[in-house]
């Protein structure tokens, strides 16, 4: 019952997971040696396993490695049995999506913060968006992930392949709401620039108000936002 759970909520996740793409119902259950572990947090098996040389960075199909299922299924334990066994924490899967990234947009602050204590980057570029963990969480206003992610030295002023920072992300892609406010205080807290603007030429300021985000607007005037 509780496999049959597990592989249920990983094909949700999939879902959840915006562009990423957590192991299907039907990769979950056919998983074996490390992937199989990870997934269920078997950290004895994957001792077992790491001490009679199973590869700690063997990939799926989707590149994924064990590190990668172990975020997306929340086994944090799992994590770190497989850091201590020599796993790559900073590995991209096929659509360029870290665990650090996994966890942020996951809104995990758990397993991120276990990532981050374990040495993962927070400063990866990642996604088809040329992006970072930091813009993926300020999209989807997942604050206290920001919070976490600026902590441990993410670039605040990358720029994606669509031209948005994490300032814009949270102002164009974001509702206007409490989360998405609390996101750009933390960013504007930090030192996050107000002024570099979208392909367009559109400041932050400028898309705030655009958009009716009178707090939103109130804050980056405070910053010295034009």
């Amino acid at each position: 019952m509780k496999t049959l759970w597990l592989i249920l909520w990983l094909a949700l996740a999939g879902v959840g997971a915006q562009a990423q793409v957590a192991p299907s119902a039907a990769e979950a259950a056919a998983y074996t040696g490390l992937h199989a572990a990870a997934l269920h947090g078997d950290v004895a098996r994957i001792a077992r396993l790491s001490a009679s040389g199973s590869a700690p960075n063997t990939t799926d199909g989707n590149g994924r490695t064990p590190v990668h299922v172990a975020a997306f299924a929340r086994q944090r334990e799992a994590i770190r049995a497989l850091a201590k066994a020599g796993a790559d924490l900073n590995l991209l899967d096929r659509d360029r999506y870290d665990a650090v990234t996994i966890a942020a947009v996951a809104d995990d602050e758990a397993t991120l913060s276990t990532l981050l204590q374990l040495g993962a980057s927070a400063k990866q570029v990642t996604s088809r968006y040329d992006g970072t963990a930091l813009i993926a969480a300020a999209h989807l206003g997942h604050d206290g992930v920001v919070r976490q992610l600026i902590a441990a030295g993410a670039p605040l002023d990358h720029v994606n392949n669509l031209h948005w920072t994490a300032v814009i992300e949270s102002i164009v892609l974001g509702d206007g709401g409490p989360r998405h406010q609390a996101t750009l205080k933390a960013l504007l807290d930090a030192g996050a620039s107000t002024q570099l603007a979208d392909r367009a030429g559109h400041t932050p300021l400028t898309l705030a108000k655009a958009r009716g985000y009178s707090a939103m607007v109130e804050m980056l005037k405070k910053a010295g936002a034009r």
